[in-house]
């Protein structure tokens, strides 16, 4: 049975559903089930705004998807999502791409706990949450996500160590960050190098009108 949804969630699931025609009845079944595990968490630990969780398919799961417009990983891709919070990027991803492995990290140890839950409830076997700080954490991956967990340069220097010296994706090892707004200032260290896509190209829906995914090529420090 389908959750009840609000209409702009309905709806989201179902360009979800169009965008991704290749999807298993099980994936199916887990996206369709993060709406009541949410609702649930949400009301125990403030993830998301309380008026915000009737909109979670719209402006969290697809957002989440949104990394898409740039890449779609290759199995054994190892991607690590900093600052993840209540899940996101990564919970959508992992269930998108199951041949691959997701590290969520969090300092906030109840967000890692329902981060925790939620990909146990689902089933996701390829998820890992960590309660730790970026820079205290020593895993390879070869991509890190983040959706504005904090400014590109800080991302690039407290990831740095984590990449894997191996790439075999479309795209080298690197930050894919979804952001908004006006991202002149926050951009000109890596003028030459960051790749900018415009999310409403790819999401048809209003809500991402100035909404942007970011690419950042990043040269592993590993010996």
């Amino acid at each position: 049975m389908l959750p009840q949804l609000s209409a702009v969630d309905s709806q989201a699931l179902e360009t979800l559903y169009q965008l991704f025609p290749a999807l298993s009845e099980e994936q199916k079944k887990q996206y369709q089930a993060l709406g009541e595990l949410y609702r649930y968490w949400n009301a125990r630990i403030n993830l998301i705004s309380r008026k915000d969780i009737e909109s979670l398919y719209l402006h969290h799961i697809l957002h989440s998807l949104g990394i898409c417009k740039v890449i779609r990983f290759k199995p054994s891709t190892i991607v690590a999502d900093v600052g993840t919070g209540g899940g996101f990027p990564g919970i959508p991803l992992a269930i998108l791409f199951p041949e691959c492995h997701f590290i969520l990290l969090d300092s906030t140890a109840k967000k890692i706990k329902v981060c925790q839950e939620i990909a146990s409830s689902i089933g996701l076997k390829n998820v890992e949450a960590f309660h730790t700080r970026v820079e205290d954490f020593s895993a390879s991956c070869h991509f890190v996500v983040s959706r504005a967990a904090m400014s590109l340069d800080i991302l690039a220097k407290y990831t740095r160590h984590l990449f894997a010296k191996e790439n075999f994706n479309a795209l080298p090892n690197g930050i894919i960050a979804l952001k908004g707004g006006d991202l002149t200032e926050e951009l000109k260290p890596f003028r030459k190098l960051v790749e900018v896509e415009l999310l409403d190209s790819f999401l048809h829906e209003e809500y991402f009108k100035e909404k942007k995914v970011i690419y950042l090529p990043i040269q592993s420090s590993r010996q």
